[in-house]
């Protein structure tokens, strides 16, 4: 097992990596605490989890809602949840993002951690504190910045996973790699055969340097007034891409990486030979790299999207493999970028 510390000015969170689930109870407090889970993990694992009650949600981004987070609190007010009470998330990102957030606001907050349980949430949704819902079709317009005391990423949980649900988490994967570390694209070039076979060595290897990739960005920029703010490297495009078609995150933020490569590109930042590069790692691991759409209802969600600010949207992109930067762009301009790479 090894461990990564991300602190932050008002918390402490850790990270087990390579941890066993069934451990669970020597990182609980003493006292009172409700599991939030989904129905898979009932399923899958409910009779591993400690006799704590249990809140069960569906699957499905359709559950990430704030209908979802009132059936939540009617059930922390049927078990008679308090202050001192911990909860326990245990699932994927949207279990992870739905139950960290009902924690940050009941009673003004409680204490909360996860068990991460897909690559997706080990990597990503489970830690670095952003937890949210969606709001009228609109990814995570609702949430809170706040730490969760631990989290578990048991890679042997992966194993029930589909194949695309194991592809689709290495999109968070290699876009760590794209921001800040040339050496792990390398590494993933290298070793994409034995990580989708989820080798326990080269997995825990992947989930550790990502995860440690992660932790670096949050602890320097916890709220993402600046650093922070290159983990969306895809997203712009990603998030509107899911509310248009559909699609799992995993697969949107594979095909917005390769639209903000070949925008960077277009813009003179990044050569052709690093979006090819970039455009092959993705397929290696099972990932789309296009798809057709309406560029005009792109654009136009784009508009609502969390990082503009008036008729600027702020771009993550790259110079190099490894090294990301912020642009900021025009819509006017961003339009006439789009237009040209149809």
């Amino acid at each position: 097992m090894r461990t990564i510390e991300i602190s932050t000015i008002d918390a402490l969170s850790r990270i087990y990596i390579g941890e066993s689930f069934k451990n669970i109870n020597k990182y609980l407090p003493e006292g009172k605490t409700v599991i939030i889970t989904d129905e898979n993990i009932i399923r899958l694992y409910g009779h591993a989890l400690p006799p704590f009650p249990v809140i069960v949600t569906g699957t499905g981004e359709k559950n990430k809602t704030i209908d979802s987070l009132k059936r939540i609190f009617d059930r922390l007010i049927e078990y008679e949840a308090d202050r001192s009470t911990f909860i326990l998330g245990v699932g994927g990102g949207i279990v992870c993002d739905v139950a960290g957030f009902a924690a940050s606001v009941y009673m003004r907050g409680l204490r909360f951690g996860f068990i991460s349980t897909t690559v997706l949430s080990q990597v990503d949704a489970s830690v670095g504190g952003k937890n949210g819902v969606n709001f009228n079709n609109f990814k995570n317009m609702i949430g809170v910045f706040r730490q969760p005391e631990f989290v578990i990423c048991d890679s042997n949980m992966l194993e029930t996973l589909d194949p695309m649900q194991i592809s689709t988490g290495f999109a968070e994967i290699i876009k760590a790699s794209l921001i800040k570390d040339e050496m792990f694209f390398r590494y993933l070039e290298e070793n994409s055969k034995k990580a989708l076979e989820l080798d326990h060595e080269i997995i825990n290897d992947i989930i550790y340097r990502s995860v440690n990739i992660k932790a670096g960005v949050v602890a320097q920029d916890e709220k993402e007034t600046g650093e922070r703010k290159i983990l969306n490297f895809g997203h712009s495009f990603a998030h509107t891409i899911e509310n248009l078609t559909g699609i799992s995150h995993g697969e949107a933020v594979s095909i917005g990486m390769v639209l903000a490569s070949k925008m960077a590109e277009k813009l003179g930042h990044l050569g052709h030979s690093d979006v090819e590069r970039i455009t092959r790692l993705l397929e290696k691991f099972n990932l789309p790299v296009s798809l057709d759409l309406n560029m005009t209802k792109v654009i136009e969600s784009m508009k609502k999207d969390k990082k503009r600010k008036g008729d600027m949207i702020y771009f993550v992109l790259l110079d190099k493999i490894g090294h990301a930067f912020i642009q900021p762009l025009s819509y006017k301009h961003l339009e006439e970028i789009i237009n040209d790479l149809r």
